[in-house]
């Protein structure tokens, strides 16, 4: 559901190419009665169904997973539904991200008291995380972009208590696409083109409680963060730089690359770079990877780790293929893209 938008596009693409999957239903209401391929002409030869108006009876007769790609607010009034006529239900929006409802009302402005009982069945989507809770979960809420390539930066630092947990710094860098497919004045060309914006400063982006909560879960005590996201000239991609103090001055980048690739050890789509090489946004693009680059300023006793991903791909709809093969207990890399078009 929410077929139309860069989010559906790029599923029904990955989900096209997976040797499991067929695609039996596209549901949207803007776009509902018309052809998915008169949105997506480059698609026509491939995908020949219609957007139908969003029927949950109709959704759970013919499917066994349904993804939600909707704007936040409404997969809490269907994800319930679905569930009870035994579907499997994958949330791209921010619905089902929070274990603590009070912070999801206080920063998306909805209430929520009908699935609260569901809410709490509810898996963060992030798989090198939490991959066997995902495992036997029926409801993932899958997480956003800016937050999975600041995370997969810090959780190893986080995790083995090597930083200052509240010195933590995120500037991050995302292309356009992350803004959605509606038409926004700052994303005209001749708004956004050789210029780069920055945007939510001082806490104010809604991605900001979501990085906190994880973090605090990886550290076992509450963390603040500070989140500048930034708009960059160009169609995709995300790249995360992020600073921490270090607890222990002593450590060098080769301690850190060790326990990073010990971290990553069993995560197939995070690539931790030999020591000296940083990561471009290009290489990601495309793909379900993550790509880490790490240094140590022993001036300042700082962790710098630099990260990127694809935010259509890894930051949406293929974190939500990959959390779909773990749920149904297939290869984690299944029918998704390893290798990015470059340059």
């Amino acid at each position: 559901m929410g077929a139309s938008g860069y989010g559906g596009v790029q599923l029904v693409r990955l989900l096209q190419d997976h040797p499991l999957v067929e695609i039996v239903y596209l549901g949207g209401e803007s776009s509902a009665g018309k052809p998915f391929c008169s949105l997506y002409p480059h698609l026509g030869h491939q995908v020949e169904l219609m957007i139908e108006p969003i029927d949950l009876d109709k959704i759970a007769s013919r499917c066994e997973v349904v993804f939600l790609s909707l704007p936040n607010g409404l997969a809490c009034e269907m994800a319930p539904q679905l569930l009870e006529k035994g579907c499997y239900v994958l949330d791209l929006s921010a619905d089902y991200r929070f274990t603590n409802l009070n912070t999801y009302t206080k920063w998306y402005n909805k209430e929520r008291s009908a699935d609260l009982d569901v809410a709490r069945t509810a898996v963060y989507g992030l798989p090198e995380l939490y991959r066997d809770a995902i495992a036997s979960a029926r409801l993932v809420g899958c997480p956003g972009c800016y937050v999975t390539a600041s995370l997969l930066a810090l959780s190893p630092l986080l995790k083995q208590g090597l930083i200052v947990p509240d010195s933590a710094i995120i500037d991050a860098k995302s292309g356009a696409s992350g803004g959605g497919r509606q038409a926004k004045t700052n994303m005209l060309l001749a708004e956004a083109d050789a210029s780069v914006s920055a945007y939510g400063i001082g806490g104010h982006h809604r991605h900001t409680p979501e990085i906190e909560q994880v973090c605090s879960d990886l550290a076992g005590h509450n963390v603040k963060v500070q989140f500048t996201p930034h708009l960059m000239p160009m169609v995709r991609g995300i790249l995360a730089t992020v600073y921490a103090n270090l607890r222990d001055p002593g450590l060098v980048r080769e301690d850190l690359l060790t326990i990073y690739k010990a971290f990553y050890r069993n995560s197939p789509w995070v690539k931790v770079l030999p020591g000296g090489t940083f990561p471009q946004s290009k290489w990601a693009c495309g793909t379900n990877l993550c790509y880490i680059g790490i240094e140590v300023d022993q001036r300042t006793d700082r962790a710098i780790v630099i990260s990127t991903i694809d935010n259509l791909i890894k930051g949406q709809a293929g974190q939500a293929v990959q959390c779909l093969n773990i749920m149904k207990g297939w290869s984690e890399t299944l029918g998704l893209p390893q290798l990015s078009f470059y340059p």
